[in-house]
């Protein structure tokens, strides 16, 4: 029978089939952080277990790791500091590589494992974290977990998983000038809604899918997760696979031979059904900024705060009393005080050359604090090598040492309350960065616009774009 590339990593990965619904899922990596592991491992001591498989599961200290720009790392905060004693507590004792606080190679788990080559077409990745999905711009299928599936993988390398459905949304074209994945992705999730892949394994594809590089196709896949997706998929093609080949120096010779001739399979056939599919022109993509207090509340750069009404009304209320904006006024030239520019989104080499492209030439506005914050220590040292860091220092930003940092409130990078922020993290909650602060999500390009300005900005109006 015909099959979907996502029906295709799940069969190939299946020990069991559990029922109708649920099979006994193979694993072959597991990724760890410092939050959601300390209870999975005591649980796994209290059975005097162990770890079956060490060399298939890393951890990253991340999310409450500071990021002031000091050589020695030291978490201060006492809870903080025992999830990161624990973790690497736990790794020791059970020989699983750890990129800790002051590890070189250290910073977001999302960043850090693709960039060494840990994600390759055809795997099944899993990580206490909803961002896993981002694996998928590899040909990976990447999924969060909670802290009790945690243990089981830690003791078995296999979880209890229930099957999702097909969605594939396609889009061809190309992206205009001044528009990103992004906004893309933005763009989706405003359309279909932040439900709208609620149960789903999305796979995109199509001309402007394969146009993108793969970092950009890792924004993509990471935020299919905020239209409620279980996983995002893009099947791998000659631009992935160089990607993983230039990071994989072990797969080689006969080895590499073998996996080209499986990952050349990793596609959807051609008559593969899917039970729900989407079109989107990508020439009609332009800039979004988020609105609200959900992914899915957002709007183009030229367009106006909506008006409450319908269906809609009571969310739509709340998210403007809580951002304190008004319905049908514009978004551009809506006042920021802060600029955060990092997370597992977009914190990558790319991400970062697009805000020097739009900084260069110009400074931070008056009144505006502005943070870079590299998503792991390879992109730092690439960006101060390529001189970025010192553009970007020059025109009065704060650069940063590798970490989750302002993209949640779980370490010492916190916005006070009131504040506005253009932000290129993933979610746009309430409290999300600081309690009562306004987050608006857009692309790096947009956030530095926002910075040089002090307004949310339409970026294609910068001159640096054309030149």
């Amino acid at each position: 029978m015909a099959s979907t590339l996502y029906r295709k990593l799940v069969d190939s990965h299946t020990v069991a089939v559990l029922d109708a619904q649920n099979v006994l899922l193979f694993c072959d990596l597991h990724l760890m952080n410092e939050y959601t592991s300390p209870q999975a491992f005591a649980g796994l001591h209290a059975q005097h277990r162990e770890v079956l498989v060490p060399g298939q599961n890393v951890a990253v200290v991340s999310h409450i790791i500071p990021t002031q720009p000091d050589k020695l790392r030291i978490i201060r905060d006492p809870a903080s500091a025992l999830q990161a004693s624990n973790l690497k507590r736990n790794c020791d004792r059970h020989a699983i590589p750890l990129f800790d606080t002051n590890d070189a190679l250290q910073g977001i788990e999302h960043v850090v494992a693709p960039e060494h080559g840990m994600i390759r077409p055809g795997m099944v990745v899993i990580c206490g974290d909803s961002h896993t999905t981002t694996y998928g711009a590899l040909g990976a299928l990447g999924f969060g977990i909670g802290t009790s599936e945690v243990e089981h993988v830690l003791a078995t390398q296999t979880l209890v998983y229930r099957l999702a459905e097909d969605m594939r949304i396609r889009v061809d074209g190309r992206l205009p000038a001044g528009t990103t994945a992004k906004d893309l992705i933005l763009k989706i999730i405003g359309r279909i809604g932040a439900q709208g892949a609620r149960g789903y394994v999305v796979e995109f594809c199509g001309t402007a899918i394969t146009a993108l590089s793969v970092e950009a196709r890792l924004t993509l896949c990471n935020m299919a997760v905020e239209a409620g997706a279980r996983g995002a998929l893009i099947a791998p093609d000659a631009v992935a696979i160089d990607y993983v080949l230039a990071r994989a120096p072990d797969i080689w010779g006969a080895q590499c031979d073998a996996a080209l001739a499986h990952w050349r399979g990793l596609h959807s056939d051609a008559d593969a059904v899917f039970a729900v599919e989407h079109c989107f022109d990508a020439s009609d993509v332009v800039p979004h900024v988020s609105w609200g207090t959900s992914p899915d509340q957002v709007v183009a750069i030229d367009a106006r705060v909506p008006h409450p009404e319908g269906a809609q009304r009571r969310s739509t209320e709340q998210a403007l009393r809580y951002t304190q904006l008004q319905a049908g006024a514009p978004i551009e030239g809506t006042a920021i005080q802060h600029v955060f520019i990092g997370s597992c989104t977009n914190a990558r080499i790319e991400d970062l050359r697009a805000v020097a492209a739009v900084v260069r030439g110009r400074r931070v506005a008056p009144g505006v604090r502005a943070m870079v914050v590299p998503g792991s220590g390879a992109v730092k040292v690439q960006a101060e090598a390529e001189g970025i860091a010192a553009l970007l220092q020059t025109a009065g930003f704060e650069w940063r040492q590798p970490g989750c940092s302002m993209c949640l409130a779980m370490n010492d990078d916190v916005l006070a309350e009131g504040v506005r922020c253009a932000s290129t993290t993933n979610r746009n909650f309430e409290g999300r960065q600081g309690r009562g602060a306004i987050t608006h999500l857009m692309s790096p390009a947009m956030a530095a616009a926002a910075a040089v300005t002090g307004v949310i900005t339409d970026v294609r109006r910068l001159e640096s774009l054309h030149a």
